[in-house]
């Protein structure tokens, strides 16, 4: 940069004392570990008093450039865009070297502040005392501007780090949360075999299932889809779970239990949480399943001579209304060598390279040709499946299977 003022020896020495001060007071306020508003405050005092400026802009890069200083100018620029000149700047330039609209000629003097060769924020100043414009006294603005910018910067990642760990801990304790829901295990006896799979798509889903035994005839297993993610979905679950549990000790009729478990995830849910779920009950000695299913994706009920039926029957989604507008129980009886396919959307909505979905068809296709599988190699070779229909594996949603297998 040329044209640049040289002050006299006592406006040398006088520049020097001002600079320590300045220093001394940007350094203590750092130290103080005051909040970033604060430090700005310091900063623009510092520039104002300390060494005469009278004119400054701030602009820093936060994701996209913001005005953080604005003092001493008739244009607000807080809501103006930097010029592209300004933006290529790496050095001290004077205002009048470039090539910018009118507004911008207030300044005099541009000065980019770099931290690793990153640009951090830009330094307009104008109205200066001559002394303040030398070589020294802008490259100790420069200075002063870098320390505190990279001060601020460390405030906003010790920010991200503390959101981060406070996300981290949130998926840990939802997974914690989610472990405990899952039964330790399922039946495989001369009546049924039960297997289940669970694929997140994230560290934690909303997905769940359930097994629970009524009395030695009968007993319980339900699929589920809770709205959202993380801890709020989980504890959600949670209250479904302990609902279920403690609305079978008093009746199994579905139609009172879906009722009640309804009115239960409506009083509970908040922020317009909501779960689908479908929930079956098996009678073994009359081999009759029934069965509602609630604004859930339909499992599959594949026969022995490879018809299926669809488990539609049921009501809407629990937890939107507070009394349910509709309910129908699903009953049908299951033959030997029968395969119930319950599942939540993560399954169907897999899409292919041209969109195309794998969907309910694609399953019962699956299931039509590897019936003879066993429960387990069963459901990792349609996970295998989805996962050849979708080379990326780019699953939208948490994969939930289970599989019932009638003897």
């Amino acid at each position: 940069m040329s044209d640049i003022s040289v002050p006299n020896p006592q406006q040398e020495l006088n520049l020097k004392k001002l600079e320590l001060s300045a220093l001394l007071e940007i350094t203590q306020a750092i130290n103080a570990n005051l909040p970033e508003a604060s430090l700005y405050k310091i900063y623009r005092f510092t520039l104002l008093a300390q060494l005469s400026i009278a004119r400054i802009t701030l602009f820093v890069h936060d994701e996209n450039w913001q005005c953080m200083i604005c003092t001493g100018t008739e244009q607000d620029f807080t809501k103006v865009q930097l010029p592209e000149e300004v933006l290529q700047l790496k050095e001290i330039t004077k205002v009048s070297k470039m090539q910018v609209e009118k507004k911008w000629r207030c300044f005099d003097i541009v000065i980019p502040i770099l931290h690793n060769g990153k640009v951090l924020a830009f330094v307009m100043i104008g109205k200066i005392e001559k002394y303040s414009s030398s070589l020294d006294a802008l490259n100790f603005i420069q200075t002063i501007s870098n320390i505190m910018l990279v001060a601020i910067e460390n405030h906003r990642m010790a920010r991200q780090r503390l959101a981060q760990e406070s996300i981290r801990r949130e998926i840990e304790i939802a997974r914690e949360v989610q472990s405990m829901l899952f039964p330790k295990s399922l039946p495989n006896d001369k009546d049924v075999a039960i297997h289940a799979s669970y694929i997140p798509h994230s560290s934690i889903g909303g997905d769940y299932y359930d097994f629970i035994e009524i009395d030695a005839d009968q007993f319980l297993f339900c699929v589920a889809d809770v709205s959202g993610k993380g801890v709020p979905a989980s504890l959600l679950m949670s209250n479904f779970q302990a609902g279920l549990r403690t609305i079978l000790r008093q009746t199994s009729d579905l139609n009172t239990v879906v009722s009640e478990l309804n009115h239960l995830i409506y009083r509970n849910a908040i922020a317009e949480k909501f779960i689908t779920t479908f929930v079956a009950l098996y009678n073994r000695r009359t081999r009759e399943l029934s069965y509602v299913n609630a604004g859930h994706n339909a499992p599959i009920l594949l026969y022995e001579d490879s018809t299926h039926t669809l488990l539609n029957d049921g009501c809407t989604m629990l937890g939107v209304f507070d009394v349910l507008p509709f309910m129908n129980v699903g009953r049908v009886h299951v033959p030997e060598k029968s395969i119930v396919l319950a599942y939540t959307d993560g399954l169907t909505e897999v899409f292919d390279e041209d969109e195309a979905e794998f969907g309910v068809e694609g399953t019962i296709e699956f299931l039509i040709r590897h019936r003879y599988l066993s429960s387990k190699m069963l459901h990792l070779q349609l996970l295998r499946e989805i996962n050849l229909y979708n080379e990326e594996a780019n699953f939208n949603d948490d994969i939930t299977l289970l599989s019932c297998r009638f003897k």
